[in-house]
Order: C-alpha cells, then sequence, then structure tokens
C-alpha cells in the first residue's frame, strides 16, 4: 500500500511533505504558545498542522519501510548500515510528532477556554516537543540524505 505511487517508489515522494509539515507544525505552535497576540491569526493553521503532520510522518515511516524491504532488502556492508541508522529514526520521529500534535492541539483549546497556567504548561511542554520533532525530522532528513547519495 505504501510502496509506490504511480510506479515510483512512494518513500522519496511522501517525506517532502512530512519534511514540510513537522517543521511548520513545530514553528507554528512555538509562535502559538509564545506570543499570544498572534493566537487568533493561526489557531486554524495550527490545528490542521495538527492534524496532517503526524499522519505524514506515519505514512513516511511506512513508505520507507516498504522501499528498504523491497528494493534494499539485501543490502550488506556501509549502505546497509545507512539504511539502520535512518531507520531508526522513524519511530522517534512519528511519536514526538504525535506528541507535538496533540500538545498543540491542546494548547489551542486551552488557551481559549482554560486559565494562563494551563496555557503556560502547555507551551512549555510545546516547545520541548517541537524541539525534539525538530531534531528527529533533521536526524532522518540528513541520514536518509547520506543513505541515498553517499559512496
Amino acid at each position: 500500500m505504501f510502496d509506490q505511487i504511480f510506479g515510483l517508489p512512494a518513500h522519496p515522494l511522501i517525506i517532502h511533505a512530512a519534511v514540510m509539515f513537522i517543521p511548520l507544525l513545530a514553528a507554528g505552535s512555538v509562535v502559538y504558545g509564545l506570543v499570544p497576540r498572534v493566537r487568533p491569526s493561526i489557531a486554524w493553521a495550527v490545528v490542521l498542522l495538527g492534524i496532517a503532520a503526524p499522519i505524514t510522518a506515519f505514512v513516511a515511516k511506512e513508505s520507507g519501510e516498504a522501499l528498504e524491504h523491497g528494493r534494499f532488502a539485501g543490502a550488506g556492508g556501509a549502505l546497509h548500515e545507512r539504511i539502520e541508522e535512518h531507520s531508526s529514526y522513524a519511530n522517534p520521529l512519528v511519536l514526538s510528532t504525535l506528541g507535538l500534535a496533540v500538545s498543540s492541539l491542546l494548547l489551542v483549546y486551552a488557551s481559549r477556554r482554560l486559565g494562563k497556567t494551563t496555557t503556560a504548561i502547555l507551551t512549555v511542554t510545546t516547545v520541548v516537543l517541537a524541539l525534539a520533532a525538530g531534531f528527529f525530522v533533521i536526524r532522518a532528513g540528513h541520514t536518509g540524505a547520506t543513505a541515498a547519495w553517499a559512496q
């Protein structure tokens, strides 16, 4: 299901959505939490990205596994090591993105319905999760590019 799009490997096509949506969610949710005056303007974007980002992270992970099993099952040596390093970031990326999404959605809700204390706690949580998701998307991207293009 996650292996091809129009006869091409799906993973290189799908990762571009994750590479866009995860950092946008991280940046948008941090700004939402730290700059109260912009909240009414960007709440809709944070909510949409909070839904889209974890979906793209999951689909990128699944398509990567399909690519690995379909095309690189017999890979050995340095290529195998690079693929293993790259794939080791998949689960942490999905989990940190999911955590960020939940925290961001709760932050939007809390800022509208709950007190300043709850909003402040969720802002701190969101910033930490944004840093984690940002780290894992950068590491996954870098190790994926290294696996694909290193000699």
